[in-house]
């Protein structure tokens, strides 16, 4: 995966998830499938992209991600919400419902 098709995502489609992990971060490899299931059920037009910062240091630090795992979550192609280490999988469904139901008139 190429920076530049990681902006042009952002650009182009109404959501994105940016998931960044870490191969040896046994909590990015448990939240991994609970963030996947939730956003299929709850947001299933946002695109999700699930990125190994290692492997990917120029997109990591484009975005600022100096921890894994982190969660960031594009609207309209702009940052609405950002989550790292200890996150809740509640609290980011309950912040993106709105924005997600006007983004999608659902």
């Amino acid at each position: 995966m190429e920076l530049d098709r990681v902006k042009e995502m952002i650009d182009t489609e109404d959501g994105v998830l940016l998931y960044f992990s870490g191969e040896k971060c046994n909590v990015c490899h448990a939240l991994r499938p609970k963030f996947q299931e939730a956003f299929d059920s709850h947001f299933p037009l946002i695109k999700q992209l699930y990125l190994d910062a290692q492997e990917h240091p120029e997109i990591s630090a484009r975005f600022q991600v100096f921890s894994v795992p982190t969660m960031i979550v594009f609207l309209a192609g702009r940052e609405f919400a950002r989550e790292g280490r200890s996150v809740s999988i509640h609290q980011l469904i309950t912040q993106l419902e709105r924005p997600y139901s006007i983004m999608t008139d659902q």
